[in-house]
This record gives structure tokens, C-alpha cells and sequence, in this order.
């Protein structure tokens, strides 16, 4: 189903590829999203839903050094958020804190709050070449290497897990000391002496001892405690995952050629559900935090489209079962590819798109609710 845009837009000056739910800010409906300008000077904007639901204000403006690839807002301080970031010639990852707006757009600069320093080093030459191409990127094969950082999933706890291609770090961060510290680090390398690289991951809300991590033709399980293997299941080109935060035991995976797999990991041979996804590559799948079985997916089709999963059984929105397909809508008010998609914790009836051109689109899903 295609249905007339509702959407209320926001535009950036820079291109963009990331965008995510303030959800410490429990006051209004945020979101934090920032540029990828190789030769100017990057922005992170900080964007707030008008209390009547009508239009989307800059709440803070703030200079960013290079390109931002990731960023993820704190979920326990509104002020805080991780980016990974690139000059083109080399990358890294911080934690940086928003400084106090008290009403001013021209903000004070960006606190760092500490660097992700073993994160360090040095792009290789392909990546540079996708970097200065992007159109390249999104029509071949070629991979940079992704980094991403994750915020400990649930209660205020000062942890967070970075990931690039060859390792998984686990951090301590004391935000009054302006310390970053790794404790436990695991390298992706199997006992064959083979290195497999990693591309993301994704941590367990529901078991804070337990990450999964994509890996080139797989999905890896490990136990944090340890930074052992648990277990992988394998699948064909992964770029994005997310457990389910309604359901134990449920990942959703994002396939470049072959959808979206609904996966019972205690059950991983086989997916318990598959979803076409989408005409070109699937980017980026979301769960809604609070609607059993509502799904977000975009892509470099430039589109979005809002699955059901049958999986859903709490009754919030239409069963599945009176329902011969399961895409409740395509949202195609795009002119680039949609890189990352956000559900609102706040109000998760909303959800905020970002495509590669810098404009952020916010829609509500909430006429597919069967019960408010």
C-alpha cells in the first residue's frame, strides 16, 4: 500500500546518513541527527516536534569535526549522545555532551566528553573511494569499514559497546571525570586464523549479557561477560539488526538483496518470518518500542515502509491473520536513499526518517492502531 505523505520535514544544509530518538527527553518528542560533509563544516541538529504536532523546531544548532557515519543519543541524559566520525583519511568515535540552550539556536560548541581512542586509525584506499563516491557505494559491492556505538539498553548505566571491522570493545564512561575506559575487548577472528569483519551489532534488551554482531555472511551471538561466542546464524549480507523490545528471543535483520528476516533464536536455522523488503537494497530495519510486531525498514529505493509482523499478537494494532499482506504502508516522499529510520519513545505512534539529501521527514503511523 502507497499512501499520500503526510509527513511534516525538516531539511539539513549537509547531506546526512544518521538520525536517533532522544529518549531520556521525556518533556517532548526529539530527535538528534547530524551531516556528512566531506569539505565543510559538520552540524549536529537537535530537533523538536511542536507541542501541536505541526511543525519541527531546531531546539540547538552545534558544529561537529568531520563527517558523522553514527550517532546515538544517551537513554539516560538528553544531553548526551556517541558519534562515529571520518576525515576521509582516518576515523574514530566519541561521546560528547550538548551544552546548555537555554534558548539560544547559535549554540556553544560540543562538549567531548571523552574519545573511543582504540577506535582510532586508518581508512584503506576502497574507502576512500566510497567516501568521495557515495553513488558508487549504493550500486556495487564496495564496504567501508562501519563502525557503530551502543548505549547500554536498559536503566542508567555508564557502559556503552563500540564496534569496527576487527573488534568489540566494551567501555566505562564517567561523564564527570571525562574518562573513557575499555575493559574487555574481543578481536572478530575464528580459530582457522581467518579475520571476519565485523559491520554493527545490536545489544539485548532483554539479557544485558548478550550482543549480536554482523559479520559479513552472518549474524554472531556473544556473551559480554566473557567476549566469547555464543552462537551465529548464517545469512547473506547483513547490514542491520534490532532485537525486538516487546518479545524475548526475537531479531529482525536487514538483507541488502533479500529482505527482512524475522528470527526466534531459539529456533535459528530457519526465520520464522521473511519480508520482501525492498527494490533496491534494505538499509535499516526498526522495531516500534511498544506496538507487538510494528516494523520500519528504509532503503536506497528511497522509500520507507511499515511492515506487521506475525509475530504481533497483543492486539494494538490490526491482526495479521485479516491482513494477505504484511506491508501496512510505503512512505516515498523521498528524492535519495533512506539511510535511518527512529521511532519516538515518547510517542511511539511517531517515527523520523533521514534520507542522504538532508531532509527529515516525521509521520505517524497512529491510524493503523486498533486500540489508543
Amino acid at each position: 500500500m502507497q499512501g499520500a505523505s503526510s509527513g511534516i520535514g525538516y531539511g539539513l544544509k549537509y547531506q546526512a546518513r544518521c538520525i536517533s530518538d532522544v529518549s531520556a527527553d521525556t518533556d517532548h518528542t526529539s530527535f538528534l541527527t547530524g551531516t556528512l560533509s566531506l569539505k565543510e563544516e559538520n552540524e549536529v541538529h537537535l530537533i523538536r516536534l511542536s507541542s501541536g504536532g505541526t511543525e519541527l523546531i531546531c531546539e540547538g544548532l552545534f558544529s561537529h569535526p568531520n563527517e558523522i557515519w553514527d550517532l546515538r543519543s544517551c537513554p539516560f541524559d538528553q544531553r548526551i549522545f556517541s558519534s562515529v566520525y571520518s576525515s576521509g583519511e582516518s576515523f574514530g568515535a566519541a561521546v560528547w555532551q550538548i551544552p546548555e540552550l537555554y534558548g539560544q539556536l547559535n549554540s556553544p560548541q560540543l562538549e567531548k566528553i571523552a574519545s573511543l581512542d582504540s577506535h582510532e586509525g586508518k581508512i584503506n584506499c576502497k574507502t576512500v573511494l566510497v567516501l568521495e563516491l557515495h553513488r558508487l557505494l549504493v550500486t556495487s559491492k564496495l564496504q567501508y569499514p562501519t563502525e557503530c556505538v551502543i548505549w547500554w539498553p536498559s536503566g542508567k548505566q555508564d557502559k556503552l559497546i563500540s564496534i569496527d571491522q576487527e573488534k568489540i570493545l566494551l567501555w566505562n564512561i564517567d561523564c564527570s571525570k571525562k574518562i573513557a575506559q575499555a575493559y574487555l575487548q574481543v578481536q572478530s577472528q575464528e580459530s582457522t586464523g581467518m579475520l571476519h569483519y565485523l559491520s554493527g551489532g545490536a545489544w539485548d534488551p532483554h539479557d544485558v549479557n548478550a550482543l549480536a554482531a554482523t559479520c559479513e555472511s552472518s549474524v554472531q551471538f556473544w556473551d559480554i561477560r566473557t567476549m566469547k561466542k555464543t552462537n551465529s546464524i548464517e545469512c547473506t549480507h547483513v547490514h542491520d539488526l534490532e532485537y525486538d523490545a516487546k518479545k524475548n528471543h526475537i531479531l529482525v535483520t536487514a538483507e541488502y538483496e533479500s529482505g527482512i528476516h524475522i528470527w526466534d533464536l531459539r529456533m535459528p536455522r530457519v526465520p520464522m518470518q521473511e519480508l520482501p523488503g525492498h527494490a533496491h537494497w534494505t538499509w535499516t530495519v526498526r522495531c516500534n518500542p511498544q506496538y507487538d510486531g510494528l516494523i520500519l525498514s528504509a532503503g536506497t529505493d528511497s522509500t520507507v515502509n511499515l511492515w506487521l509482523s506475525s509475530s504481533s499478537g497483543d492486539g494494538m494494532v490490526e491482526s495479521p491473520t485479516r491482513r494477505s499482506n504484511p506491508l501496512l504502508n510505503t512512505y516515498s516522499d523521498y528524492e535519495d536513499s533512506v539511510y535511518s529510520v527512529a521511532w519516538s519513545s515518547r510517542e511511539p505512534w511517531i517515527f523520523a526518517s533521514l534520507s542522504y539529501d538532508g531532509r527529515v521527514v516525521v509521520e505517524s503511523v497512529k491510524s493503523y492502531l486498533s486500540r489508543k
